[in-house]
C-alpha cells in the first residue's frame, strides 16, 4: 500500500507511481467535522469506538452488509480499471473492494482526517494494489476523468450542502466518460415506515447536516452540465437508503 498525506516533498508522495495525483500542501480538516463529529470521526478514540463490524451494522439496522454489496456490486465482480472511493469507512467495506480488484486494478482512497487514514492502513496492511490519500473531497486532486469509476458510502448526509455539492461535482469530474459514480446513503422512509419517524430525532441530534439531504434527492445537487446523464435510483429498507447510479 502506498500510504500519503498529501506531503510536500516529492520523495514522500506517490507522483511516481500515479501521476494523474497532484503534490499539494497538508489537508486542512474542515472545522464543521471537528466541530460537528470529532466524536465519530476525528478523535482517535473515535476509531476504538465505531472501528467494529457488529456496531457498525447495528447503526445502519443490519442493513451494512446488503448496501455494502449492492454499491460493490455495481463496480463488477472483477475490478480492472482505477477506481476511487471517496472517504474511508468503518468496517469491512474497503476490504472486500480490495478483494474484486484484477490485475490490472487500483483502488485510490481519500479522506480529510489524519486519524481514517492511519486506521484504514492498519485495517488493510501492505496492498501494491492500493493508495490512500489525505484530501478533501470538496477539492480532489486527480486528474480530471483519471478513474474508471468513483464510489461514494454513507459521506453526503455528514456534509453541509455547499460542501456536498462540491463534493458531487468533484467525483464526477475525476470520473472518465461511460464510468459510474455510486452513492450510497440516507433517504426519507416511505410514509408507512416506522424509521420516518424513529430516525428524525437521531439524525437531527447526532446528524445535523444529514436532514437536507433527507428531504431533498442527490441530482439536486449534480452540476450543471451532469443534469442530462443516466441516474439510476434504488431505496431500501422502507426506503430509509438509497443507492444512486450516474453514468457518466
Amino acid at each position: 500500500m502506498i500510504f500519503n498525506k498529501a506531503r510536500t516533498d516529492p520523495t514522500e508522495s506517490n507522483a511516481a507511481a500515479h501521476p494523474s495525483v497532484a503534490i499539494a500542501a497538508p489537508v486542512t480538516v474542515p472545522h464543521y467535522l471537528e466541530s460537528t463529529y470529532w466524536w465519530a470521526y476525528t478523535h482517535p478514540n473515535a476509531v476504538r469506538v465505531f472501528e467494529r463490524q457488529w456496531l457498525v451494522n447495528l447503526i445502519l439496522w443490519g442493513n451494512f452488509s446488503r448496501l455494502r454489496d449492492l454499491a460493490l456490486k455495481e463496480m463488477g465482480e472483477v475490478i480492472n480499471g482505477d477506481v476511487l472511493q471517496v472517504a474511508c469507512v468503518y468496517g469491512n467495506f474497503t476490504e472486500r473492494l480490495v478483494r474484486r480488484l484484477g490485475p490490472q486494478g487500483h483502488l485510490n482512497v481519500i479522506d480529510v482526517a489524519p486519524v481514517q487514514i492511519t486506521n484504514l492502513h492498519a485495517k488493510l496492511g501492505q496492498q501494491k494494489q492500493v493508495t490512500v490519500l489525505q484530501q478533501d473531497s470538496s477539492a480532489l486532486l486527480f486528474d480530471d476523468a483519471s478513474h474508471d469509476s468513483v464510489v461514494v458510502f454513507f459521506l453526503l448526509h455528514e456534509q453541509p450542502a455547499e460542501v456536498r455539492r462540491k463534493t458531487i461535482a468533484e467525483a464526477m469530474r475525476v470520473t472518465k466518460p461511460g464510468g459510474k459514480i455510486v452513492f450510497v446513503d440516507y433517504h426519507k422512509p416511505r410514509a408507512l415506515s416506522p424509521f420516518r419517524y424513529v430516525m428524525v430525532p437521531i439524525l437531527t441530534t447526532l446528524e445535523p447536516f444529514a436532514m437536507d439531504l433527507w428531504n431533498g434527492q442527490i441530482a439536486d445537487w449534480l452540476p450543471s452540465d451532469c443534469q442530462h446523464l443516466r441516474i439510476d435510483k434504488q431505496t431500501y429498507f422502507g426506503g430509509l437508503y438509497q443507492k444512486v447510479v450516474i453514468t457518466r
